[in-house]
């Protein structure tokens, strides 16, 4: 099965570059790319999960909306991106569920860093994918931890996908600056081996990100960003369908994996 995610939040990363872009503008970029990614998740009617803050979707009920008419998942992705605290766990779950009317199962950390899994436990999550099982210089450096889900302090742990033996990571940055050909064939081999593919990606990838003066974002950030970021993502559902690959949320796969 195809998990795709996507982790919709308040555009801040500009930040980490030194750059300034006000808040509105954070939501409205994150918007306009989540739209172009549900437009395409309808034209090749795929279901998958989004992952979002509780600023964004106070932010972005009518988008909310969208996407829970639309039959995929909301998730949390903490209540703020750039802003944790312990308290942040419940509170988000709990702001996403009124605004949903839907039950929030699963978590993600902003930017995949470590948090307590006793505290997502007590937070009344039952999934955890906030692990990437790779080493990446300066960002994650998780080669002990599982290639694929696992249970941790009583809970479902789902990592992102990485291919095995070496552990290359096909998240957002690799799909960006790999040739597509050979992306294809590490989520195949991947796939082949594990059955299933957990593939994360944000709303911001598909709006333009090449003007340096205005998000300080290096090449290998805003490569295949905006028009280009969208034709290659949809050539990828195309080929992902051509393969017989099936596609769902990760709340059923959850449910899939843990009843049977």
């Amino acid at each position: 099965m195809i998990l795709l995610s996507f982790d919709i939040e308040e555009f801040d990363m500009p930040f980490e570059y030194h750059k300034e872009i006000s808040f509105d503008e954070q939501i409205e970029i994150s918007v306009k790319g989540t739209t172009i990614i549900l437009d395409l998740l309808k034209k090749h009617d795929v279901k998958a999960t989004f992952f979002s803050t509780a600023t964004f979707a106070i932010n972005a009920k009518e988008l909310i909306a969208r996407i829970i008419a639309e039959g995929h998942e909301i998730a949390s992705h903490s209540y703020y991106h750039s802003n944790f605290e312990v308290e942040h766990l419940a509170q988000s779950k709990q702001k996403l569920e009124e605004i949903t009317q839907k039950k929030v199962i699963g978590f993600r950390m902003p930017r995949m860093q470590p948090v307590d899994e006793k505290e997502i436990y007590h937070a009344g999550y039952k999934y955890n994918s906030s692990i990437n099982p790779c080493y990446l210089p300066g960002r994650y450096n998780n080669f002990n931890e599982p290639r694929t889900y696992f249970i941790k302090e009583k809970v479902w742990q789902l990592p992102a996908s990485v291919s095995p033996v070496i552990r290359f990571p096909l998240f957002w940055l690799s799909f960006h600056n790999l040739p597509l050909w050979l992306y294809k064939i590490l989520c195949k081999r991947t796939y082949n081996k594990d059955t299933y593919l957990n593939l994360y990606f944000h709303p911001w990838e598909f709006t333009d990100l090449t003007n340096k003066n205005k998000f300080g974002f290096p090449f290998y950030v805003s490569k295949n960003s905006g028009q280009k970021m969208t034709t290659r993502f949809e050539k990828l559902l195309v080929w992902m369908k051509k393969e017989k690959y099936s596609f769902t949320s990760i709340e059923a796969f959850y449910h899939l994996k843990t009843t049977s």
